[in-house]
C-alpha cells in the first residue's frame, strides 16, 4: 500500500519554523480572547486596547496615525499561548468578514484527551464540519468553525 509506505517515510530531522497565526477580529476580540481561555486553556501573555494606545501630538486626533476611528475598548494586540503555541489576535475596522477564507488553524494536542477537550470547547456555538473521531493519519482528529466565524482542526497525529 503506497500510502502506508508513506506514512512509515521519516525524514531524519525536521527543521520547524516559528510561525505565529494573527486573527483580525471586527470588534469582538476580548469575547474571542475570553472564549480561547476557557475552551483552550490559553494563557493571555499580552493585550493593550486602542485607549491604552500611547498617544503622540503627531498622531491622528483618535491616537491612531492611519486614521481609524477605533473603539477605546477594542484590542490593539493581544497574544495567547495555547500549549507550546502563540496566537495574536486584534480588533481591525478592515476585518468585517461573515466567514474567514484561506486558512485553517491546526492544534497539536499532546493526547487524545486534550484534543477532545480542545475540539469540544471550539464546537461551543460554532459548526462541526467533521466530527471528532480516529483516522488513518490520527488518534484523534476533527474539524470545526468556532463562534467567530475561525476555522480550526485538531490533530493527535498517529506516530508511525
Amino acid at each position: 500500500n503506497p500510502l502506508l509506505r508513506l506514512m512509515e517515510y521519516s525524514l531524519p530531522e525536521v527543521m520547524l519554523m516559528p510561525l505565529s497565526p494573527y486573527i483580525a477580529f471586527s470588534g469582538n476580540c476580548a469575547a474571542a480572547i475570553a472564549f480561547y481561555q476557557q475552551a483552550l486553556g490559553a494563557e493571555l501573555l499580552h493585550k493593550i486596547t486602542w485607549g491604552e494606545m500611547p498617544q503622540n501630538s503627531q498622531d491622528a486626533e483618535d491616537g491612531c496615525p492611519s486614521g481609524q476611528h477605533l473603539a477605546a475598548d477594542g484590542i490593539a494586540h493581544a497574544s495567547l499561548r495555547i500549549a507550546d503555541g502563540i496566537l495574536m489576535l486584534s480588533d481591525s475596522p478592515s476585518s468585517k468578514m461573515e466567514r474567514y477564507a484561506g486558512f485553517t488553524i491546526v492544534l497539536d494536542p499532546k493526547d487524545v484527551i486534550e484534543g477532545k477537550r480542545w475540539f469540544d470547547g471550539l464546537a461551543d456555538g460554532g459548526q462541526i464540519e467533521m466530527a471528532w473521531q480516529e483516522t488513518f493519519w490520527a488518534h484523534g482528529f476533527g474539524k470545526v468553525i468556532d463562534r467567530f466565524g475561525v476555522p480550526w482542526m485538531v490533530n493527535v497525529v498517529k506516530e508511525p
